[in-house]
């Protein structure tokens, strides 16, 4: 057994990537964080490990969908377009096998994992005749701690960092994975996955907060709609320093959807909790 600085080598064939460990890790302990929700609201807690199966298919799923659409400009500058994407499933280069298969080498978009996942869960609880809102929202903080987690995986391939600075904390890249225009080697970089890892976690702790601090107010699938707008707002501060960011029509893809789904789902939270005027009282007593 031999460890290098991506993963650990078993033998000949069997190589398991540190990156491919830490999300897994960020899955089990986001799980189980939802599985003690569940039992907290009443719920059969093993459900959520049948749950999780569905919701990490359709995650990586839709994180591949979402990279191979948007890639980032260093990679478009290597030819790996999305037309390359979809016309090389798998292949070997100079840099290893690479394609759109080759999710062990990085490259999930987190917008398409949300959606993916989200997608794989109304899946799980239609099949099992359950409520998809309240399991939207068991799983909405055990969502935040996996994507906190999962983001130290960014480390390991270096990736997801930010602009130059020489803040104490900055972090050097190895020139193989510096973005075209800062080959500098002196140059560090804002660790831009840290502060998204912990702002996660600070929005799987308020949101733990919230669902136990006004529990009696909240509807079924608040929870999930408040951490789609917490996360979009954070994602969307963090975009301004961050280098490579994925383009779409020439705006920044990421960025954008980002502003535009916290927005409209602001608008539907709202539209939930708006006080029912004495108007529409009389018409449903009429009915």
């Amino acid at each position: 057994m031999t460890i290098d600085q991506f993963g650990i080598h078993i033998g000949d064939l069997l190589y398991l990537r540190f990156y491919g460990i830490i999300l897994v890790t960020g899955a089990f302990l986001g799980g189980y964080l939802a599985s003690l929700e569940a039992r907290r609201r009443g719920q059969n807690p093993d459900l959520v490990w049948d749950a999780i199966l569905w919701a990490l298919i359709g995650g990586i799923i839709g994180a591949r969908i979402w990279h191979i659409l948007t890639p980032p400009p260093s990679m478009i500058a290597l030819g790996m377009t999305t037309e390359w994407y979809l016309t090389h499933p798998l292949v070997i280069t100079d840099r290893g096998v690479e394609g759109a298969l080759a999710v062990w080498n990085g490259g999930l978009g987190i917008p398409g994992a949300v959606a993916g996942g989200l997608l794989g869960l109304y899946l799980f609880t239609r099949r099992a005749r359950l409520k998809f809102a309240e399991w939207a929202d068991i799983a909405a903080p055990g969502l935040a701690l996996g994507q906190a987690i999962g983001r130290w995986g960014n480390l390991i391939n270096q990736e997801v960092y930010g602009a130059p600075t020489t803040l104490p904390w900055a972090i050097s890249i190895d020139a193989p994975y510096r973005v075209p225009g800062f080959t500098d080697p002196v140059l560090k970089f804002h660790p831009l996955f840290l502060y998204e890892s912990i702002g996660n976690l600070l929005i799987c702790l308020a949101l733990l907060y919230l669902g136990r601090r006004y529990a009696s107010r909240l509807k079924a699938g608040d929870l999930m709609l408040i951490y789609l707008i917490l996360y979009p707002v954070l994602r969307f501060l963090l975009e301004f320093i961050r280098l490579d960011s994925s383009e779409l029509f020439s705006f920044n893809a990421n960025q954008t959807l980002m502003a535009v789904l916290a927005i409209v789902v602001m608008v539907v939270l709202s539209n939930r909790h708006r006080p029912v005027r004495r108007h529409q009282l009389k018409a449903r007593s009429a009915e």
